[in-house]
């Protein structure tokens, strides 16, 4: 399968707010390339493509941030070894966040380098003379994809963002301004319209190619993106599209979080990961996993590392209901089965609790350094439970109970108790997202989506995080971007 190696690009580069390292934070502008060495040929363009998707691999985004967002969402707490070990993440989770925080400036730079690669992709393949078709239209429906992905990202987390579709030079605007996020969302929308039309199937990926981009995932990011929106009819049809591509679920929840089962029939889009990828861990050019070493109970030695982050609350665990096979899969509770023959003990955890999912046992991978497991960005039981959720929007909530119960089965629960209204079918199912998504970074997006934010705000009232205000829907934009860009403004409240 497709684990993304080191990537020798073929262009130089200069990031600014999109850098891969400090250096290059440090230095303007925006984004400029030299444009002298474009690929010549298929092969240097798939090369280039594969370079767009390696930001998702870092600590920025899929390594480390995306999946904190369940803990400022009260899923969990970032537990860790306390004093100043993630308090960015704490105080975000506190509703502190100020506007020098490390976990925001992470998450504003993190998807620009693969905007940037994805712009170039697209601007460079319809160049290339001689190249096969197959090759061109996937290159370019990956660039689509990825590139209406990473905006999603910010989007999700800034609200209004610069809108930049070409790759910037040194004669263009290098201070843009922010963009309305109504237009971030058009553009979104097209791409990925452009990658439905382009991508391959799963299916007609050899395993050489599986874990790159597939056809479903756009239709999957497009249904999400629509139910986000509230176009419901237009979410509906977008996951119809996925469920006839012939997804299925796994018959065994576990094996969305397995290293034996990766790219499974369950998975549509997961960023991948790889042992002895050779590179410094705590770089951004390490493509090891951070889940298990990172989430793994300290002291306990069941997985290599454990620094005991992600620890889940009570009243997260509160919310199984009796029999659901996911808890034993999904958390380490005392008197809960044995992890790689290891009794789990309460005192591992600040809150008696660890995440299960994710953890790597050492009779796997005996180092902290080399987890090859993939993360789950779109799975099929997600796009089952937004297409119960665009149904019942759209007042069909008898047929809307099906593809609840698909999933609510699956854990080995009945089925969901007919004749619901509509908004208790929609708390129904919010519920059901989050248990089945637990710590894959999805919690924090449904919280502030539904209502326009106010029935998340409701819930982290209701749990205690009485910081929790409007502003907080929106992270703020980072101040040193701020003080780069007299272009840039800064989020109400901040």
């Amino acid at each position: 399968m497709m684990k993304i190696n080191k990537i020798y690009l073929l262009i130089s580069l200069v990031v600014l707010s999109a850098g891969c390292s400090d250096d290059f934070l440090d230095r303007q502008p925006l984004d400029t390339i030299n444009t002298e060495n474009y690929p010549a040929n298929g092969e240097e363009l798939v090369t280039l493509v594969n370079g767009a998707y390696q930001p998702m691999q870092r600590p920025k985004l899929y390594n480390l941030r995306m999946w904190t967002t369940d803990i400022i969402a009260g899923n969990s707490i970032v537990g860790a070894g306390g004093g100043t070990d993630g308090i960015e993440t704490t105080n975000m989770a506190n509703f502190v966040t100020s506007t020098d925080n490390a976990g925001a400036l992470d998450l504003w730079r993190g998807p620009w380098p693969g905007i940037l690669m994805s712009n170039i992709v697209l601007e460079t393949a319809p160049t290339i003379e001689n190249i096969e078709e197959e090759i061109l239209n996937r290159s370019m429906g990956e660039a689509y994809f990825l590139r209406a992905h990473y905006y999603n990202i910010l989007a999700t987390f800034f609200g209004d963002v610069p809108l930049v579709t070409v790759p910037q030079s040194s004669d263009d605007d290098l201070l843009p301004s922010r963009d309305p996020v109504a237009d971030v969302y058009a553009q979104i929308i097209e791409d990925l319209t452009q990658a439905s039309s382009l991508l391959p199937t799963k299916s007609s990926y050899g395993n050489e190619n599986l874990g790159r981009v597939p056809r479903g995932a756009a239709f999957a990011l497009l249904a999400k993106v629509h139910l986000k929106l509230g176009n419901y009819q237009m979410a509906l049809d977008a996951a119809t599209e996925v469920e006839n591509l012939g997804y299925q679920l796994n018959e065994n929840y576990a094996d969305n979080f397995s290293i034996n089962n990766e790219n499974s029939i369950e998975s549509i889009f997961e960023v991948q990961y790889a042992a002895n990828a050779g590179e410094d861990f705590w770089s951004d050019d390490n493509q090891s996993s951070w889940a298990s070493p990172f989430m793994g109970p300290r002291g306990a030695n069941f997985v290599a590392g454990g620094y005991g982050w992600n620890q889940p609350t009570e009243e997260f665990v509160s919310q199984y209901e009796e029999g659901d096979l996911r808890k034993d899969v999904t958390i380490l509770y005392e008197g809960g089965p044995q992890f790689d023959g290891k009794e789990y003990d309460s005192d591992f955890s600040n809150t008696g609790y660890n995440v299960r999912k994710f953890l790597v046992p050492l009779s796997e991978v005996s180092t902290f350094d080399n987890s090859p497991l993939n993360f789950p960005v779109l799975r099929f039981a997600d796009i089952l439970l937004v297409k119960a959720e665009a149904l019942n929007e759209l007042g069909r909530t008898s047929e809307a109970e099906d593809y609840l119960n698909m999933v609510r089965n699956r854990a080995g629960l009945e089925d969901i108790t007919s004749g619901l209204s509509e908004s208790e079918f929609q708390e129904a199912v919010l519920n059901e997202r989050r248990i089945e998504l637990a710590f894959e970074g999805q919690r924090w997006l449904d919280l502030i989506r539904v209502e326009d934010g106010q029935y998340g705000l409701d819930f982290l009232q209701s749990i205690g995080k009485n910081n929790a205000a409007q502003k907080h829907l929106l992270f703020p934009i980072p101040q040193i971007e701020l003080d780069r860009n007299p272009n840039l403004t800064q989020n109400p409240g901040y």
